[in-house]
């Protein structure tokens, strides 16, 4: 199980190509709140999920942070380092216990010198990422709290027997972490939409009962 079907990344490459990839990599597992790359870290490998949750976070100078984006199976990250030497631009955290396969970059070039095609197929598919990492940048700068963490719950929601859960296990502070914005504002917007009959929160999931408003 490597998951590599499912990276966009790579979407375009035969299996031979792929398989070329994955007999160069290798496993690591990681124990639950370990450090998986550090920002400004030397960046050599890019990282496919394969089993457990992993968070992408930055933080600054005083401590405060900002959760980018949560990974789960089939995810990946660092896909830069393969096109580029510059320092990892954020970190990655294991929530629970985790397995990644690790490609390194030598294995990336190595399939490039092999099969030189793979190269504009690569670049395209990253271009289409980074379009995607650009409409979220625009989420932080241009939408209001309310709408970031809508876009969250839109994000992370799936249907469970007829109802609409987030089944990520997600405290007040992850949110906030999230949506780049204090505790005790998602606090209060959280507390408006129970009441308002919209979400219902359970110990490990958020029900979402109706389609959330446009605007707050």
């Amino acid at each position: 199980m490597d998951y590599l079907d499912r990276v966009d990344l790579f979407e375009g490459l035969t299996e031979s190509q792929v398989n070329a990839l994955v007999e160069r990599s290798r496993m690591r597992v990681f124990a639950a709140n370990t450090i998986v790359v550090s920002e400004g870290d030397d960046g050599n490998s890019l990282f496919v999920v394969q089993h457990g949750s992993l968070k992408v976070f930055l933080t600054d100078n005083v401590g405060r942070e900002v959760t980018l984006s949560f990974l789960d199976p089939g995810d990946y990250f660092g896909e830069l380092a393969l096109l580029d030497e510059a320092p990892r631009s954020a970190s990655v955290i294991a929530v629970t216990r985790s397995e990644v396969l690790q490609i390194p970059r030598t294995a990336f070039l190595a399939l490039v010198e092999a099969y030189p095609a793979c190269m504009q197929l690569v670049v395209r598919n990253l271009v289409a990422r980074v379009r995607s990492l650009t409409e979220n940048v625009r989420s932080l700068a241009l939408v209001d709290v309310f709408g970031r963490i809508s876009r969250v719950f839109d994000s992370l929601a799936v249907e469970r027997d007829g109802v609409t859960v987030v089944e990520r296990r997600l405290t007040q502070q992850d949110l906030a972490n999230m949506v780049g914005a204090s505790r005790e504002m998602v606090n209060r917007i959280l507390r408006d939409l129970v009441a308002g009959g919209y979400i219902e929160m359970e110990q490990q999931r958020i029900l979402l009962r109706k389609k959330l408003p446009r605007h707050w």
